[in-house]
């Protein structure tokens, strides 16, 4: 499994041919990219610097320097702008990166598919869920079964709306949702509870039966539709949290670090944290899984679709 956050990328696997650069014809104008100019420019896109580059090259720092040398001047055009923080791709550069990428995972695919002797699942696959469903849900679903897709590679971005499916910059979305939007589809994996929750460090000190003089821990504005925030102005109007937050997981970290008192879903709820309540009433709410219409003719993403919707199943 290759896995990128934000846009980092990790893994370069090409050979000493990348300097073996085809001739110059009659003009720069004619100049033919070849896969291993577009090698040279992802080693040095990743490594923002001769010395890091000629180190995935695996050749010295001046051989990567004259060859983008000369395939700058082959090409007339700046790939590269020399700063303080290294070397800057162009718009080119950028782009011609990113089309050696999608190359390279098909050579990798391919690799893989004559290795297994079989048909590969291979390509790139958008993710998006909030931080909190990322670490207590989606990343021991993945360890379960990406290791079975070594061509698969997913780019995950975490995030509190739907927008960045609606503008097609995520292909999957897992989301805590009562009411999925309608123009995506998808299905229902579990519904999901609230409890107000303590830390045993926290509780030793504090009485949890005077829930007035307890420390709370809320989302803040970020959030302002989340079930918690209408459940504590009702049933505590005449508490003012201590702490405001603008992701449930770091809601949840603070009252593991002994900070205080939270409603917490129950898929957070782990060791070291105690419940204080049964399920709040008007708190639960649903985990479901999303994609687009017109995502689902693309193989990678409805592996990826139903492989999530087995390992996410809760009780």
């Amino acid at each position: 499994m290759r896995l990128s956050v934000a846009g980092a990328h990790y893994r370069l696997a090409f050979t000493h041919s990348i300097l073996a650069f085809p001739q110059v014809i009659n003009a720069a104008t004619h100049y033919r990219l070849d896969y291993p100019d577009l090698a040279l420019i992802l080693a040095l896109v990743r490594g923002g610097s001769l010395a890091r580059a000629s180190q995935l090259l695996k050749v010295d720092v001046s051989t990567v320097f004259r060859a983008v040398r000369r395939l700058e001047a082959a090409l007339g055009q700046q790939l590269f702008e020399k700063s303080r923080a290294g070397y800057l791709p162009t718009t080119l550069a950028q782009t011609l990166a990113e089309q050696a990428e999608r190359a390279e995972q098909a050579l990798d695919a391919a690799r893989i598919g004559v290795e297994q002797g079989g048909e590969v699942i291979s390509g790139t696959v958008r993710l998006t869920c909030t931080d909190s469903v990322l670490q207590g849900l989606l990343l021991p679903a993945l360890a379960q079964f990406m290791p079975n897709y070594p061509a698969l590679t997913i780019e995950l971005s975490t995030s509190n709306d739907f927008a960045n499916l609606s503008r097609r910059d995520a292909d999957i979305a897992l989301r805590l949702t009562r009411t999925p939007p309608e123009h995506l589809v998808g299905r229902q994996l579990a519904k999901i509870s609230y409890r107000v929750c303590g830390s045993q460090r926290y509780l030793q000190k504090h009485d949890p039966a005077d829930q007035a003089a307890l420390t709370w821990i809320a989302p803040d504005d970020f959030l302002p539709d989340h079930p918690t925030i209408a459940w504590r102005r009702q049933q505590l109007p005449g508490v003012t949290p201590g702490y405001r937050c603008n992701s449930m997981l770091s809601v949840t970290e603070l009252v593991r670090a002994g900070m205080g008192v939270a409603a917490l879903p129950d898929f957070l709820i782990n060791e070291g944290l105690q419940p204080l309540s049964e399920p709040l009433q008007g708190c639960d709410t649903a985990l479901w899984l999303l994609t687009r219409p017109d995502c689902r003719a693309l193989r990678s993403v409805v592996t990826l679709f139903d492989e999530l919707g087995r390992a996410l199943r809760l009780p």
